[in-house]
């Protein structure tokens, strides 16, 4: 029986990694409306605490643990910190990310590298660090933020689409490993969505014409249409969904 229960998150905990704003900071606001306390991150404390007072003024419970998730060492002792100072965490959502923009040949070694630290490490790092305790517990939730560029390249951002379309693989595969154990792994695809990151793509008239003509829905995302996806997929209304990568993309998917 499906109940309004169902989706929610109440008692909860949740790390979602990158958290200070933009698409982390509208995941974070969604799963605490379904009832998640969540524990936010970043490598900025100043921008982690404006965040959680932001979020602590709507009346949510939240943490800060300011790490960096590209750091093993770090991350190992920021997860082992929150389980013994926080609680359990039953929920991670990886979404720390970055990219650069130029044509593949003026990368530097240093540069792809970032990106892939970032993008792609970050991801496996700090799973790796949060599921034995969910496995010890025979249970948990972890979502990985990929991205249409999982699926789509364009121009310009080569190292960047190699990290999405890695981190999609990613995650089937700790589906596959992970899932025997009472974990459950999937993605969600975000299309174009208006950012901090994306603000200079929303004022360059030329592209967002040719996005949103390409779009099915005709516009740019807003970040809080990401939420619902998180809540769903954290939720114990996808208890039999493992491995699969949701697109939220207004259908760029979806049409050549």
């Amino acid at each position: 029986m499906i109940t309004a229960q169902t989706f929610r998150l109440d008692g909860r905990l949740a790390l979602i990694t990158g958290s200070s704003t933009g698409i982390g900071l509208a995941l974070a606001r969604g799963l605490c409306q379904a009832g998640a306390q969540v524990v936010l991150n970043g490598r900025n404390t100043e921008k982690l605490q404006h965040a959680a007072q932001t979020l602590r003024g709507e009346g949510h419970t939240v943490h800060v643990s300011a790490f960096d998730v590209s750091d093993a060492n770090a991350v190992q002792a920021a997860v082992a910190a929150i389980e013994r100072d926080i609680g359990a965490l039953e929920i991670l959502i990886n979404n720390a990310g970055m990219t650069r923009r130029a044509p593949l040949h003026e990368f530097t070694p240093a540069q792809w590298h970032e990106i892939i630290r970032t993008n792609l490490d970050s991801a496996f790092l700090v799973g790796h660090a949060v599921a034995p305790f969910m496995i010890a517990r025979g249970r948990g939730k972890i979502v990985n933020i990929c991205s249409v560029q999982s699926e789509l390249g364009r121009p310009g951002i080569a190292p960047y689409m190699a990290t999405k379309g890695a981190l999609k693989m990613l995650t089937k595969g700790m589906a596959i490993d992970w899932g025997p154990l009472g974990l459950q792994v999937n993605a969600i695809g975000p299309g174009y969505f208006k950012t901090e990151l994306t603000e200079k793509l929303v004022q360059d008239t030329t592209f967002s014409n040719w996005l949103t003509q390409r779009t099915p829905s005709r516009r740019w995302g807003d970040v809080e249409e990401l939420a619902p996806a998180a809540v769903f997929l954290c939720s114990d209304a996808s208890s039999f969904v493992n491995g699969h990568v949701l697109y939220v993309d207004g259908g760029v998917t979806a049409q050549l």
